[in-house]
């Protein structure tokens, strides 16, 4: 089993930064490739960035990209997400996910296992 923690949201003011961690207990970090998803109030969840289990390979929402930058530290067994320029409509609870190593995919319903969330609310 997987326990995932999100930290680091919190409020900011447009064009501010946060750094989002996750931290991954219970298995092996780098069995995993590991996501970002978001959803603000009234939407549906939707992917933001995607690392591979080695952290060789990203993937990018295109709403985010040049932004955001997704990494992690295996021997630390945590993810981050730095998030700059920051706009309004960032504002959303983030969520990390995993899935195992040979899943490749954005889509939600391919992740096995979820965080809490971690509010990002991003003032005009």
């Amino acid at each position: 089993q997987v326990q995932l923690v999100e930290s680091g949201g919190g409020l900011v003011q447009a064009g501010g930064s946060l750094r989002l961690s996750c931290a991954a207990s219970g298995t092996t970090f780098s069995s995993y490739g590991m996501g970002w998803f978001r959803q603000a109030p009234g939407k549906e969840r939707e992917f933001v960035a995607r690392i591979s289990w080695s952290g060789s390979r990203t993937n990018y929402a295109d709403s985010v990209k040049g932004r955001f930058t997704i990494s992690r530290d295996n021997a630390k067994n945590t993810m981050y997400l730095q998030m700059n320029s920051l706009k309004p409509e960032d504002t959303a609870v983030y969520y990390c996910a995993a899935q195992p190593k040979y899943i490749a995919s954005i889509l939600p319903s391919r992740y096995d296992y979820w965080g809490q969330g971690t509010q990002v609310t991003v003032s005009a």
